[in-house]
């Protein structure tokens, strides 16, 4: 048994210019192995109905308060414009000892900063309120969807 190692004449050897796709296949091949075995276990979760994403009116009760936050951050409460963050703390540790606790309904312009709904957010918290919710405009696209699944 013999071999040749490259020695000799360098003028007679020709370059390869093919790509060797040998290590291309070896990876794919075990790209796929992986997915057929972890496929089943991800089909194989516990069956759950999962329900549509559509914005369904609330109703507002007279004992849930209402707070709007504006575009340029100014506060009010139940259409009353608070004086500042000190002011809107007061009122929500004024309404949170009250049983049964009211609802807090946060509408906010979709303009407004963040650390404007960020600090209501945090006055509520720090008042203790449990419940909070965010008053929003409903999507038309995704109600047009909700009606078009109940025919």
């Amino acid at each position: 048994m013999s071999m040749s190692v490259g020695g000799g004449d360098t003028e007679n050897r020709e370059f390869n210019s093919t790509i060797n796709t040998t290590p291309l296949v070896d990876i794919m091949l075990v790209l796929l192995i992986i997915f057929l075995i972890t496929i089943p276990v991800i089909r194989n979760m516990i069956p759950v109905n999962l329900p549509n994403a559509v914005n369904i009116p609330t109703t507002t009760k007279p004992e849930n308060i209402v707070i709007f936050v504006t575009k340029d951050g100014d506060i009010y409460w139940n259409l009353q414009k608070t004086s500042g963050a000190a002011d809107l703390q007061q009122r929500v540790n004024t309404v949170a000892v009250e049983k049964p606790q009211p609802e807090v309904h946060i509408r906010a312009d979709k303009d407004v900063a963040y650390s404007a709904i960020g600090r209501v957010l945090y006055a509520v918290q720090r008042g203790g309120i449990v419940k909070v919710g965010f008053i929003t405009e409903p999507d038309k696209n995704s109600l047009a969807q909700f009606i078009g699944m109940q025919h």
